[in-house]
């Protein structure tokens, strides 16, 4: 074996042994979080239910599935825990993707990655392949499901951020046609498409079970990040509080969401010529001089033989 060979060994069976420590580290930190009372009480509820409600508030069920759960959990730090939490709310909460669910996943992946990982490294390079291939692939499959999640949330909130200017139209003529804020809202959600009219039908339905229009929207603004929206939504607590007509309020944010639009789409247009740049260099000038130069090039040579 060469000496790079021996130095990858050595690095990637250091970073292996580093990460089943970290992940020890985590599973013994939380199995004594839930020492003392605490433990003792859960284990009471476990005998006297079917299922036992987990510490984030999910039902928890015995079985595999539990244990990958667990694991999941563990292996996961806690910022990185209430960032899940938010991706999902930014993604719309689809159905089937729970924490729970996700947890699952990504205790799946982790195994996964690194048995596919090292079996790809040992076809390629022996043990020495092994050993890396499993440290590279076990975290590539246990952040995947972080990756597909951020990326279905991006895309939403960006949905929600070009449907925003129409719906915002709509709302605002219901509203000078003699609805109300909560019928005009309704309009919306009843003929609306999109992931903001579905954001509009739950702080409905949030205000149909007794919750304030304030706080609902306030929830609605905790609920995504396009700054647009939150903006919309503090406005309209902020009128609903001072008693301003709500219907001069939509007016001017449906004018300010078009000026946005229009700005944004000049901002994307300006961005263009910088993003065409690198393919031009590396893609269509080697193409053009070959073309062009190339013919000029051989008859030199032809010249000075």
């Amino acid at each position: 074996m060469t000496v790079l060979s021996v130095g990858l060994l050595v690095a990637a069976v250091l970073a292996f042994f580093i990460g089943v420590s970290l992940v020890v580290v985590n599973v013994t930190t939380a199995v004594l979080a839930r020492a003392g009372v605490a433990g003792g009480l859960s284990s009471i509820h476990n005998v006297y239910s079917a299922a036992a409600v987990s510490e984030d508030g999910e039902r928890v069920g015995p079985g595999v599935s539990n244990r990958l759960t667990r694991l999941g959990r563990a292996a996961t730090p806690r910022a990185v825990l209430a960032q899940l939490r938010r991706r999902l709310d930014y993604a719309g909460n689809p159905p089937y993707w729970t924490v729970e669910r996700l947890y699952e996943v990504k205790a799946v992946g982790l195994f996964g990655g690194a048995v596919l990982g090292a079996g790809i490294g040992l076809l390629a390079s022996g043990l020495s392949g092994l050993v890396l291939g499993a440290v590279i692939g076990a975290p590539l499959g246990f952040f995947g499901p972080d990756i597909v999640v951020y990326d279905v949330s991006e895309r939403r909130q960006d949905r929600i951020r070009r449907t925003m200017p129409d719906i915002l139209d709509v709302l605002t003529v219901s509203v000078e046609a003699g609805l109300g804020f909560d019928a005009a809202l309704a309009q919306i959600t009843r003929y609306g498409r999109g992931p903001l009219a579905g954001e509009f039908a739950r702080v409905l339905q949030e205000m149909q079970i007794g919750r304030a229009r304030v706080d609902a929207l306030r929830a609605l603004a905790s609920r995504t990040s396009v700054s647009e929206l939150k903006a919309f939504c503090a406005i309209v607590v902020q009128a609903s509080e001072l008693g301003v007509p709500i219907a001069n309020v939509l007016r001017e944010q449906a004018r300010e969401m078009r000026i946005r639009r229009r700005q944004r789409a000049e901002e994307l247009a300006q961005k263009v010529p910088v993003k065409i740049l690198f393919p031009l260099i590396f893609c269509l000038f080697p193409a053009l001089f070959i073309v062009v130069l190339g013919p000029g090039v051989i008859n030199i040579l032809h010249v000075f033989r």
